[in-house]
């Protein structure tokens, strides 16, 4: 049976904080006072007024609990039931008009229950309108209910006064079973999300995390919902427990319950129709639109969920957009892209820069006992069309994965890879370097995309979008260890050579004197996949190479940004600027920060001794570190050149500079002239002509070759590089 209370009319208003948590000396207002932002000074309805009122068909328990601002015209208030305080700002006879949409100023045909109004507002046909504080100019038209409780969390993963640990609203990211379940709150970055859920045998971290979030917040019940100015909210059903930030626009919306929407005239969010929104956070910028369903969910700055997206338990960083799909206890970094009604991704942690194709599954395939598998997915992550992905797997940087369904999980420790499941054969293949050495065009205009699309106001932590960066930079390097001592096992397998042989020793000698004798070898390794079947390594010798000139290119390219920007004119200033002592670090994906891990170490440490005391406190260290990164990133790229020309910094000549400076130039251009022929092919495929009966009808569809604005860029870009390269020459 429904238990439904009876009190009196006289008390519907009123009485929002239970007498138990109002302090001692205050009333059930004062979080109210605190919120209300007003320069107005209400006065008491004149006798005219409130005979104005009454002829307009209004209504008030208590005439005497309407105040208003001076510049108050009651004839602007018709057909509307006032109960408990209310106070009205300015109201004119102006009226509003935002996308077609034109309505007098004034509040009609609604019943309000302890609101403040601001100046020169529309509300008409509001249903129920309860302990809400509404901004200047807003714009409220056809809601069936807009209200809040006395214990309003606004979508943040806290507690009030009185409420028991049940409640917690906990949201479950990067495994089904809750293991790695975090609290949201406005202003998580995913780099918060990822510590959070990452170390989770630390309980002194852990609980520390828990505090920063309990103290960001109030405990204090009895804080109103907020719309702040110029927001538009018109034809939606339930809005509960909502905080709205300025300028937003709200139309047709099911149902919104305990959410911030953060929204500021520079960041505008919008939210469409069919939406049905619980229990999340939603950044400055976000777009939802179209029968989204988003439960347990944090939505990063300028980023989109989209016809009938279903986001839940999952954090969806800057820069994104979902449509269509399902998104389960997620954790996704900046810049993620899927657009597919089957494509499905659950238990994952997605670093960034990803794109999920039409129908990839990645994660229904448990197969343990419980619903507990991971996969974990390095930067520029791109499963392809009908794969499938089992748990546990994890994935390097740049891992792009061919049509399949691959039966056991995967480890690629290789980036920049395509991996493909040959079914013929009964094997996995890998095709290291794949994006180099066949898809650069893709590669290089995937990097300036997101570049472009970051459309964060506050840039102040560095989000890493190039290719080449610490990140992966080391993974090339631990690659190529490993293709060498795959190449030296395959060569004494074939030779039938004692097993004393340094391996790696002699697969790098194939490799760097002798690499066509690589294509005639079976170059296998371990560890890859989970199970028996052969795991095959291809293109060996020029992914190897491809890798070692991929890393000199990055250093040089640092470098002559260096020179350029501290004006070097001499070998004798460019060996003072470099790095006397280079150690190449291992670098954590912090959000899409990059950071070292004995820095991460290093926070850990000032959480665990008090000296990191918040939040507020984390963020400040994220932006120190972003401060620092250029120049960590030069000190990283040079530890590695050195690295991989087996040199150490007093042995590195000018002779030897000046070869890598041509070298690098030659490199520059070969990535020219691999981003132009990997789109040329889209020209000259025959399969891709067939459709067209003449050239010029293709190129009316898909664009001149010779027009694309990316390929003229980068060819650009080159010149500038050459420029740069035989300016620095002619200085040493």
């Amino acid at each position: 049976m429904n238990r439904i209370t009876k009190q009196s009319v006289s008390s519907l208003g009123y009485g929002f904080i239970a007498r138990e948590y109002i302090p001692k000396g205050k009333n059930e207002y004062h979080l109210r006072n605190l919120q209300h932002r007003t320069s107005h000074k209400y006065r008491k309805l004149t006798t005219a007024e409130i005979n104005v009122l009454e002829k307009n068909d209004n209504s008030s328990d208590d005439w005497n609990k309407v105040l208003v601002a001076q510049a108050f015209d009651p004839r602007l208030v018709k057909r509307c039931s006032f109960f408990g305080l209310i106070r009205i700002g300015k109201l004119e006879p102006w009226f509003h008009e935002f996308n077609n949409l034109r309505m007098p100023v004034g509040l009609y045909n609604s019943t309000i229950i302890s609101c403040d109004i601001g100046d020169n507002v529309v509300i008409d046909n509001v249903n129920f309108m309860s302990h809400y504080i509404i901004g200047n100019d807003v714009m409220l038209v056809n809601i069936n209910e807009l209200a809040a409780t006395d214990h309003s969390k606004f979508g943040n993963g806290v507690l009030k006064d009185g409420e028991s640990e049940s409640v917690r609203v906990w949201m479950e990211i990067c495994n089904e079973n809750g293991g790695r379940s975090i609290l949201p709150f406005n202003g998580m970055e995913a780099g918060d999300a990822w510590l959070w859920s990452k170390y989770r045998d630390d309980e002194k971290l852990l609980r520390k995390f828990r505090e920063f979030t309990d103290k960001k917040f109030d405990t204090q019940r009895g804080y109103y919902g907020k719309i702040g100015d110029r927001t538009v909210i018109k034809n939606c059903s339930i809005i509960k427990d909502v905080w709205i930030g300025s300028d937003a626009y709200l139309k047709g919306a099911n149902k919104i319950k305990n959410v911030t929407i953060n929204s500021s005239p520079e960041a505008k969010s919008q939210i469409g129709e069919g939406c049905e929104l619980v229990n999340g956070i939603i950044g400055f910028g976000c777009r939802l639109f179209y029968g989204v369903k988003a439960v347990r969910f944090m939505m990063g700055s300028n980023s989109q969920l989209k016809y009938g997206a279903r986001l839940i338990n999952s954090y969806l960083g800057d820069n994104s957009t979902i449509s269509c799909c399902e998104v389960l206890n997620s954790l996704i970094f900046p810049a993620h892209e899927q657009h597919h009604n089957n494509s499905f991704l659950c238990a994952a942690t997605v670093l960034g820069q990803s794109n999920m194709a039409a129908g990839a599954t990645i994660g229904s395939n448990h197969n343990s006992r419980g619903a507990d598998g991971e996969i974990i997915a390095g930067r520029g992550f791109w499963p392809g069309l009908c794969v499938s992905l089992k748990h546990n797997s994890r994935f390097a940087s740049f891992t792009i994965i061919a049509k399949g369904d691959f039966p056991a999980e995967l480890n690629i420790p290789i980036p920049f890879s395509l991996v493909s499941n040959d079914v013929t054969q009964n094997k996995l293949v890998v095709m290291p370097a794949y994006w180099f050495l066949y898809n650069m065009y893709a590669l290089a205009r995937n990097a300036g995309k997101y570049q472009s699309r970051d459309k964060r106001l506050d840039k102040s932590l560095y989000i890493e979008y190039d290719y080449l960066a610490p990140d992966s930079i080391n993974e090339m390097l631990d690659a190529m260890q490993l293709m060498q001592e795959a190449v030296g096992k395959a060569w004494v397998l074939k030779n039938k050579l004692p097993n004393t042989i340094n391996l790696t020793k002699a697969g790098k000698a194939l490799l760097e004197n002798n690499p066509g004798e690589i294509s005639q070898l079976e170059v296998l390794v371990e560890g890859f996949e989970n199970s028996n079947r052969k795991t095959q390594l291809i293109k060996v010798a020029e992914a190897w190479s491809a890798f070692r000139d991929m890393i000199i290119y990055h250093a040089v390219t640092l470098l002559l940004e260096k020179a350029e920007k501290e004006k070097i004119q001499s070998w004798q200033q460019l060996q003072k600027a470099l790095p006397a002592s280079p150690e190449r670090k291992q670098w954590k994906n912090i959000g899409g920060l990059l950071i070292t891990e004995d820095s991460i170490r290093s926070l850990i440490r000032s959480v665990h001794n008090g000296k990191t005391d918040g939040w507020d406190a984390v963020h400040d260290f994220y932006k120190k570190q972003s401060d620092k990164y250029p120049a960590a990133k030069f000190h990283h790229a040079w530890a590695a050149l050195l690295e991989v020309l087996h040199l150490v910094p007093s042995r590195f000549t000018k002779k030897i500079l000046i070869q890598l400076l041509l070298q690098a130039a030659e490199t520059n251009d070969r990535i020219t002239k691999g981003i132009y022929e990997a789109r040329a092919k889209d020209y000259k495929n025959p399969f891709r002509q067939m459709v067209y009966d003449t050239q010029e009808e293709m190129e009316k569809v898909i664009g001149k070759l010779e027009d694309n604005s990316f390929i003229s860029d980068q060819k650009a870009a080159s010149r500038e590089f050459r420029e740069k390269t035989e300016a620095l020459l002619t200085v040493l």
